[in-house]
Parts: structure tokens; C-alpha cells; sequence
């Protein structure tokens, strides 16, 4: 497979969803993205632990169960067992499940008494003691007693995090659920760069719930190269975690979600698009299954019946615009939706280089919706215009040419062309290249 052509891409490229802290944040933690199997990943958090000191909380990351020939993640007694002096925290690489050991798990007072809280779950064994797994809401029952890196430390990685990306010839960034520290800092580093400024401009969108008060602190921070652009909301949870919300049954399903987890209703979408209205902002939307890309459309037009505008061409523009965050499975009726309502369809094709097992296993009857990306630019979403690419790292690298490759050869370069997912859903290099365009 060829790889892609350097010089083919556009000279302004965006990273359209990321997250700067995290990003930065990441060097500091166990990586497992290595790991092919189980006994890898605890081989790993055993050396790991031996060469940590004996204090603090060993934090690790990038773990891919659903690939592992096992499909599981390690039990009670095998994190123990791996790390049995330190509290030990393992998120999953969509940041949407973590598993802890029990140390870590008496330390958050997580026991079988514990409730699941609402969005989230926390599995538990045929006895009904919690295993470990948090998915969703309910990873913030550990992660939330985790300490938090100091202010230093915090503006370290996010400086860290702006060097990476421009080095890899991004200057702009949209950061996706930005804290209320995060304009703060980047105004300091501003200020600290002086004449140079940036190494690229950022756009913050936090959590609906944050965006008044972090809207009334704005011009305290704001410049032309950092900027409140929107908010950021929630609508389901990830493939890989089961919790991603389908319009169909999982084929492996989570017994009590057979079609992932749905987060929100069509009502509070549409509520969370006129709340960022109401702020002259954008409304960014977490949405990974068909079910939940479908309900955003849905929130979208609920809003259009009260306020619609037209194009001079005649179709349907948002009000303020709505991008759909992930939207890695599109069901065929809803694909022109897109263009008609000028929604963006905001994705991240580098996923499918390490979801293929995952898609494969859990979706085996929907890989012809998985990233129809030649369906959305037929349908008018051009490039650039109503189709951006992001990486979302930390959760996977910032790395433009991985999506490149995603989305032009649609498999991983060491498969087949007849392992690619939905073959007929490739694009062209330079269309490709322009989704990166600012």
C-alpha cells in the first residue's frame, strides 16, 4: 500500500478534535498501545509497578481489550497480582472505560454495595462484586480521587501538547471539553511567547453545563489565537466499550444494553444546541453509533422548525452550527441529512486503523455504514466545508497521514485489499488532504 503523499496535502491544516491536556499529559503514563494480548498488558503494568516508586497512583493507558485474542480486561486478582503495593488506574484508549484494581478501588470506596450512577456502569461479577471495569459515568467514581497535576504541571502539558501539533504542521487545534484553566493558561502562554505568540491558534469547547460560567470569564483570556467556540456534549459511549448507541443490536451486546447507551434525548440535544445559540457558539456532539448520529439530526431539525434558514442555493443551514464529534457509523437515510440541515460531520478516520477487529466482531452486520465518507462529500458535505478530520489524541496519535491512509485505503498497510472495511466508501487523497483544510 502506498503511503500517503507528503507533499499533496493543503499548507493550513487543522486538528479538528483533540484534547491539549490530555495530549501532554499522556508522556507521563503507562502506555499499552503496544500490547497485543493480555498477558502483554500485565507484563507491562508488572514492570511498570516495580519501577515506580512506592507512592502515589500508577496510571496507565491506550489498552485495547476488544483486540486481544482474550476480548476481556484483566480481573480483580490479576491486577493484584501485577500491582499489588500502588493504586492502579488502566484506561481504555477511547477514554470511555477504565479498570482498577482493588487498591484503587477500596481507595474510591467502590463496593458491591456501590449504585451505578446515572450514564454509567460498573461491572461486577456473578457474585456482585465490582470487577473493576467502570464504563461511561461511572469511570469517575476512581478517576475523580486520582490527583490532579499541579497548575505547573498542567501548563507544562499543555505547551507540550501545542509544540507536538505544530511540529506536525497543525496551526489550529479544537480543543474538545476544554477545563475553565485551559484559556487561562493558554492566554499565559501567550503572553510568555511574546512576538512569536502560539505555536498554533486554539478553539475551546467545554461542557454545556461549564459554558456560562466559562462564556463570563472570556475576555479576560480571549485573543485572536485563542477563542471560545462552543460547547460539547455527550450523546453516547464508544464501540469498543459496547456503549456506543446503535440503531441495532451488538452482536456480542452488553446483556443489558443491546444497543449501547443512549446519554441523551433528542429534547436535551436540541436544548444543548439552543443553549450555545443563545451564546452566539457552535454545539459539538459526541456521537459514535447510528443511533445516536440519528438523534442528533433529529435535535438539529427540531430546532430548524422553530428558527430555519435558507442558503442562497436553497438548503437548510443550522441556526448555529452543529458538528457531529466521531458519527463512525452513519445509517444510509440519514447520510444527506448532513448537507441538507449544514451540520459537520467532524471524524476522525484513524480510528478505523485500530477498530477493525473491534468493528469486525461487535458490528460484523454494519461495516457498510462504518465512516461513509464518500457518501457524505456525494451527498455535499465538501471537504473542508461540512467534512473535518481530527485524531482525538491522546486516544489516538496526531498524526494527519493516519487518517489519510484510513480513508483512502480503508484498512491498516500491513492487510490486504480485501480486509479493507467498506471498501466503496474510500475518497481521494486530496479530498482527504482538504477535510484536514482550515
Amino acid at each position: 500500500m502506498p503511503a500517503p503523499q507528503k507533499d499533496a496535502h493543503p499548507p493550513r491544516l487543522r486538528e479538528a478534535h483533540c484534547h491539549l491536556h490530555a495530549h501532554g499529559q499522556a508522556a507521563a503514563m503507562v502506555s499499552l498501545d503496544r500490547c497485543r494480548s493480555l498477558p502483554e498488558c500485565l507484563d507491562a503494568l508488572e514492570r511498570a509497578a516495580r519501577a515506580s516508586p512506592r507512592q502515589g497512583w500508577l496510571l496507565a493507558r491506550s489498552a485495547r481489550p476488544e483486540s486481544w485474542p482474550e476480548h476481556r480486561w484483566p480481573t480483580r486478582s490479576e491486577l493484584h497480582q501485577a500491582c499489588p503495593d500502588l493504586p492502579l488506574v488502566i484506561w481504555c484508549f477511547d477514554h470511555h472505560a477504565l479498570c482498577a484494581n482493588p487498591r484503587a478501588l477500596a481507595i474510591a470506596g467502590v463496593t458491591r454495595a456501590t449504585p451505578d450512577p446515572e450514564g454509567g456502569v460498573v461491572e461486577r461479577d456473578p457474585s456482585g462484586e465490582p470487577t473493576g471495569l467502570m464504563l461511561e459515568a461511572a469511570t469517575r467514581l476512581v478517576w475523580s480521587i486520582v490527583p490532579e497535576p499541579t497548575p505547573e504541571q498542567r501548563k507544562a502539558h499543555v505547551h507540550l501538547a501545542l509544540q507536538d501539533l505544530a511540529a506536525k504542521g497543525f496551526i489550529e487545534a479544537h480543543d474538545m471539553l476544554s477545563h475553565d484553566w485551559l484559556g487561562p493558561i493558554l492566554a499565559e502562554l501567550r503572553r510568555e511567547a511574546g512576538s512569536d505568540g502560539l505555536p498554533c491558534a486554539v478553539h475551546l469547547y467545554p461542557l454545556v453545563q461549564d459554558l456560562e460560567r466559562i462564556a463570563s470569564t472570556r475576555t479576560s483570556w480571549e485573543s485572536a489565537e485563542v477563542r471560545l467556540a462552543g460547547g460539547k456534549v455527550f450523546t453516547d459511549g464508544t464501540i469498543n466499550s459496547r456503549t456506543a448507541w446503535m440503531l441495532q443490536p451488538y452482536a456480542d451486546p452488553i446483556p443489558s444494553h443491546p444497543r449501547g447507551t443512549p446519554l441523551m434525548s433528542v429534547e436535551q440535544i436540541a436544548g444543548a444546541i439552543r443553549t450555545c445559540t443563545d451564546h452566539g457558539l457552535h454545539l459539538a456532539a459526541h456521537a459514535i453509533g447510528d443511533g445516536a448520529v440519528r438523534a442528533c439530526l433529529d435535535a438539529a431539525e427540531v430546532v430548524h422548525s422553530s428558527s430555519p434558514l435558507r442558503s442562497s442555493s436553497g438548503p437548510l443551514r443550522s441556526v448555529t452550527s452543529l458538528r457531529i464529534e466521531h458519527a463512525e457509523l452513519i445509517d444510509e437515510t440519514d447520510v444527506p441529512r448532513f448537507a441538507k440541515l449544514g451540520v459537520v460531520a467532524s471524524v476522525q478516520p484513524c480510528h478505523l486503523l485500530a477498530d477493525i477487529e473491534a468493528l469486525r466482531r461487535l458490528l460484523p452486520h454494519r461495516l457498510s455504514r462504518v465512516l461513509p465518507l464518500r457518501e457524505l462529500i456525494d451527498a455535499g458535505c465538501g471537504p473542508g466545508e461540512l467534512l473535518w478530520f481530527g485524531s482525538d489524541t491522546p486516544i489516538v496519535r496526531p498524526d494527519a497521514e493516519d487518517s489519510i491512509r484510513a480513508a483512502v485505503h480503508r484498512r491498516r498497510p500491513d492487510m490486504p485489499a480485501d480486509e479493507a472495511i467498506s471498501p466503496e466508501q474510500a475518497i481521494a487523497e486530496p479530498e482527504a488532504w482538504g477535510a484536514f483544510c482550515c
